[in-house]
């Protein structure tokens, strides 16, 4: 049985939350990357996109973490979400410009060298602390060098994340 895509697993864990809750699900975006490192930078961008396009949701906190995710947990404790999406850059051992779903326990195998932490340690701290679900939109990116842009190829795999992330928590 095939992989249901990003989209579609963030829409059924948005539904399973609220019927659980009878309420709007609360929701944290993170963009996590480092923006010195090409695709890298991924995370942080699609952050930024988001928020302007979020102003004044107070169901949704969007959270340019850059590098160091972990130095988000304040805000999160006071937001109190329901599900907390990390969106990165990860090596994931996909295809180029592969968007993947990954629920916290399986991100124990991807690649995050340029955060502090690795993504499954702060997901398991955000899901003991918070009690909220945790996920990783993972990107495979094309190239990571030091001191270089985001590809071309990887903006447009970011609008496309933007577009689907605006579909399913703003508009």
């Amino acid at each position: 049985m095939s992989q249901p895509s990003w989209h579609s697993a963030l829409i059924q864990t948005l539904n399973r939350l609220a019927q659980n809750n009878n309420r709007v699900p609360r929701v944290a975006v993170i963009g996590m990357g480092h923006e010195l490192n090409g695709d890298d930078a991924a995370g942080p961008v699609i952050a930024r996109a988001l928020m302007e396009r979020a102003a004044g949701l107070d169901r949704l906190l969007v959270i340019d973490a850059g590098p160091a995710p972990e130095n988000t947990t304040g805000a999160l404790r006071r937001f109190g979400p329901d599900l907390v999406l990390m969106v990165d850059a990860a090596q994931m051992g996909e295809p180029p410009g592969t968007v993947r779903w990954l629920d916290w326990e399986q991100t124990t195998g991807v690649s995050a060298s340029t955060h502090s932490l690795p993504p499954h340690v702060l997901a398991r701290y955000m899901v003991s602390e918070f009690g909220c679900h945790v996920a990783l939109i993972g990107m495979q990116p094309f190239a990571n060098q030091i001191d270089a842009p985001l590809t071309p190829r990887m903006q447009a795999v970011m609008e496309r994340v933007i577009a689907g992330l605006a579909d399913a928590l703003i508009d």
